[in-house]
């Protein structure tokens, strides 16, 4: 018995490092390269990270994720890497997020059988408990990615009028338009300054201005972000003006931000009524009512 408590506790560890260590490395490690990739973007070189710097429980999860890519047929590599970068994870390669997800799987699943094991459950219900903990282990950090790539799309669409604004300013004081966002990129912050750095490290490698807007737009696919990247890649083709163009552009989204906004306004009344029914509605009862039970049952014989 204590032999499997000590081993219960082992697998237990190194799940919860494991759980630990894949949500919190790969943002420190995409605001790394990030910052790596602005100072090269901007000012002398850089050198970037070998692989073989990486972490063990990383060249495990990369080595894992790459002789599981290769037998899982539905695995799309590409369609991992758009989820990983749209949720800003540049530092997080498809194979090594495959990993994770398999290690995860495989802990949970590890963690499930034990526990019903010790607990004396049956085959069926140990076997039942398992195959939940594997899918568990297995679309967290998918649901993990997809959730903060979607808070991260909002983000972008939040701060996207401010840096028209800018960039109008800018234009209509005579720089450039790749000028014009070199400049907003250096002022701007978070996830929205994050794409426009990248945007123009593309642009300093040798990419079109219509190339690195179109990645820029599938990196954040938000209609605001396509409404963007359509009217300057038009403004562009047409030769119309980019300042007046852009003018309207954020006099529209703003509009359709506060569109938004009265339609999260109008749905709060109706999401108040699941928090009211199950939560403070039977507290009021239970005041009103307990008591009057108690001098009943006191009353009667």
């Amino acid at each position: 018995m204590a032999i499997v408590l000590i081993l219960g506790l082992v697998i237990l560890g190194t799940a919860v490092a494991m759980i630990a260590h894949a949500i919190l490395r790969p943002r420190a490690a995409s605001l790394a390269v990030v910052n790596q990739i602005g100072q090269y973007g901007f000012a002398a070189d850089v050198v970037l990270p070998e692989e073989d710097e990486t972490g063990g429980l990383d060249r495990l999860a990369t080595n894992v994720g790459g002789y599981l890519g290769k037998r899982i047929s539905w695995f799309r590599e590409e369609d991992v890497r758009l989820k990983l970068v749209s949720a800003g994870m540049y530092g997080v390669t498809p194979t090594r997020f495959l990993g994770y997800q398999a290690l995860a799987s495989l802990t949970l699943l590890l963690l499930a059988v034990w526990g019903g094991g010790t607990a004396g459950y049956s085959i069926f219900k140990i076997a039942t408990l398992a195959l939940a903990a594997a899918a568990m282990g297995w679309l967290a950090p998918l649901a993990y990615v997809n959730t903060y790539a979607k808070r991260r799309r909002e983000a972008i669409d939040y701060d996207l009028p401010e840096l028209i604004d800018f960039l109008i300013v800018a234009i209509e004081a005579g720089m450039s338009l790749s000028g014009s966002m070199r400049l907003a990129a250096t002022e701007f912050s978070g996830a929205l300054g994050e794409e426009m750095r990248l945007t123009l490290q593309e642009h300093n490698m040798g990419l079109s201005t219509t190339q690195t807007l179109e990645n820029l737009n599938a990196r954040a696919d938000t209609p605001a972000m396509r409404m963007y990247v359509r009217s300057i890649i038009q403004g562009e083709a047409l030769g119309i003006s980019i300042g007046q163009v852009m003018r309207n552009l954020a006099s529209e989204m703003r509009k359709r931000r506060k569109a938004a906004a009265e339609e999260r306004a109008q749905k709060a009344p109706i999401k108040m009524v699941f928090p009211l029914v199950l939560l403070i509605f039977p507290a009021m009862f239970a005041v009103l009512i307990v008591p009057a039970l108690i001098n009943i049952g006191r009353a009667l014989p």
